[in-house]
């Protein structure tokens, strides 16, 4: 009997979960298919099938669901994420994807595995949240359970090397599950840092290293094209980079604790966190907050960054990316940035 084929978009909390998804399928006994890196043709697709007025990584996923169709997948996975903690939730976008689809795109409604993700923590391998997918696919519930508590453990595996201080694109690559697996075996036995946490590789003549925290949602910071490739960008410029998915949650808790109210939406409650992290950080060098244009929760987030940045005297800058945006646009600014901070250090 054929393999049932699993289709997982990569795209908005793919770069968060990935490993999760790969390996909760995989032990499952499925074949894993996930679309294709982003291109052109497919965020031409999504704008094409989805309305102007949503924002840019939204037109993503629709683009790369109509990829994974046309792959010939017996499913696609669309989880409904609704929280992963208590009294907050995440975008309102996220939480009415499967109805965008079933309504915009309804000859996809057969295909789509759309389990409500609902979390007290950002471990979501409890089997409540995965019913719908129990029963489209008639899982047994001790064989789901099982699957459910090996993603969970590599999971955290894979988190605990990010708070070590690794890049997720260092994985992103990586589509199978026992390629995931062996690099996080030969990260976990490293006694030698790797570049991406340890000095940034220096051309001859080039300055000193510095640091730079990228705050921005992982789809953001980790879809190559939408992004024109900026952390590569980065590491050309000699510029080690930190993201929120390095900061441990204890940390993010803890700076949480200082606002009057947290904010509704929980991954917008994860950049606050660690972004003040980052501006206490003296190792710090600025802060960049890319962020896509049209996103609500960012709107706001984007404001504090602006007057906490004055408050703490530390070098800030909003990229704003969407389906207009040009490479050279973000090169340049970046790259005057850049030249602005060494000038900063040189003269202190």
């Amino acid at each position: 009997m054929d393999k049932i084929k699993i289709g997982i978009p990569r795209a908005l909390i793919y770069y968060y979960y990935f490993p999760f998804w790969l390996k909760l399928f995989s032990s499952l006994g499925m074949e894993v298919v996930v679309s294709d890196p982003t291109s052109r043709e497919q965020l031409d697709q999504g704008i094409k099938n989805s309305l102007s007025e949503i924002c840019v990584p939204i037109k993503i996923i629709v683009g790369h669901v109509l990829d994974l169709q046309q792959k010939g997948v017996d499913y696609i996975y669309l989880p409904r994420f609704k929280s992963l903690r208590k009294d907050a939730v995440l975008c309102p976008k996220f939480l009415g994807l499967p109805d965008l689809f079933r309504h915009s795109l309804p000859q996809l409604n057969d295909f789509i595995i759309s389990d409500t993700i609902e979390s007290k923590s950002d471990d979501i391998s409890d089997y409540s949240n995965y019913k719908q997918l129990a029963e489209v696919l008639n899982l047994d519930k001790s064989e789901l359970k099982k699957a459910l508590k090996k993603a969970s453990v590599l999971w955290l595996r894979f988190r605990k090397l990010l708070f070590d201080g690794y890049l997720i694109d260092e994985f992103l690559a990586l589509d199978n599950i026992g390629a995931v697996e062996a690099k996080i075996d030969k990260l976990e036995k490293a006694t030698d840092l790797p570049q991406s946490r340890a000095e940034v590789a220096l051309e001859e003549g080039m300055e000193e290293t510095l640091d730079i925290a990228l705050i921005g949602y992982v789809y953001n910071i980790y879809d190559n094209y939408v992004n024109m490739d900026i952390i590569n960008k980065f590491k050309e410029l000699g510029v080690r980079i930190h993201t929120f998915s390095m900061v441990k949650n204890k940390i993010i808790e803890k700076e949480l604790k200082e606002l009057r109210k947290p904010m509704f939406w929980e991954f917008t409650n994860k950049l606050y966190g660690a972004s003040q992290h980052f501006f206490k950080d003296n190792k710090i060098d600025g802060l960049i907050h890319i962020t896509a244009f049209g996103c609500g929760p960012d709107s706001i987030l984007g404001q504090i960054l602006e007057l906490d940045a004055k408050k703490y005297d530390k070098p800030f800058m909003t990229l704003r990316i969407d389906e207009q945006t040009g490479e050279s646009h973000i090169t340049t600014r970046i790259e005057a940035f850049i030249d602005m901070l060494r000038l900063k250090k040189e003269s202190s």
